[in-house]
């Protein structure tokens, strides 16, 4: 299946053309550029470049969270408009789970993690079987020290990647070790693979209606819930 994808949850802009397990073509961007700016660019290019037509792609992913909460909806309100238009498949898939497909070795704990800013943390945590992604923790939002106690829990070594900028400076347990920096961030070939794994014709006809799994409110939210009550 052909299959675009695109993630925009972080800083980093990414785009990727994948068919069945193969990966055409990838554009990582990292340059702090808005998203608003260079996603469309990145997958005109990538057409471009591959020689790719638009009616030639069947399935169309995005990453849907956690993540930049303007980065979510500007990825997603992209795929949409791209799906509708080339009547094509859309399937939105975790951003976690994705970085996940990062690294498929076996027997190791993965645990993706994202800025979720005031200090804490988005994790998840991940270990591959036999070819399978299986989830051991589901994703919740955890302070320094809850991320290394769930990863205790799990009893065997663990490598953290993603937004792992503030553990760099951290003496990590024997049994943590931190990814190469080259596979720590999202990448839309993982997002691809992973939305090829999930896909179901029927649920991914369905182009509007997809929601950015957020997990926390956003801090203009949390301000306004605030000022109403000051305000009671």
């Amino acid at each position: 299946m052909l299959t675009l994808a695109m993630d925009t949850a972080t800083k980093v802009c990414t785009v990727a053309l994948c068919r069945d397990n193969e990966l055409l073509a990838e554009y990582n961007i990292n340059m702090g550029m808005t998203h608003s700016e260079g996603l469309l660019p990145q997958i005109q290019q990538l057409l471009d470049r591959t020689g790719i037509k638009k009616n030639e792609i069947e399935l169309l992913a995005v990453s849907m969270g956690p993540g930049s909460f303007t980065g979510l909806r500007i990825g997603l309100a992209t795929a949409e408009a791209m799906a509708y238009s080339w009547q094509c498949y859309l399937h939105g898939v975790d951003t976690l789970k994705a970085m996940a497909y990062n690294i498929p070795v076996d027997g190791v704990v993965l645990s993706p993690v994202l800025d979720a800013q005031k200090g804490n943390y988005y994790q998840a945590i991940y270990k591959w079987e036999k070819g399978q992604l299986n989830e051991l923790a589901p994703v919740e939002v955890v302070s320094k020290d809850q991320l290394f106690e769930r990863l205790a829990l799990q009893g065997c070594p663990s490598i953290i990647l993603g937004e792992c900028k503030r553990l760099e400076q951290l003496e990590l347990p024997e049994w943590v070790s931190l990814a190469p920096k080259a596979l720590r961030m999202p990448r839309a070939s993982s997002v691809g693979f992973l939305a090829q794994d999930e896909f179901d014709a029927d649920n991914d006809k369905k182009i509007f209606g997809l929601e950015p799994y957020y997990i926390r409110r956003s801090e203009a939210e949390e301000l306004w819930e605030k000022k109403q009550q000051q305000q009671q």
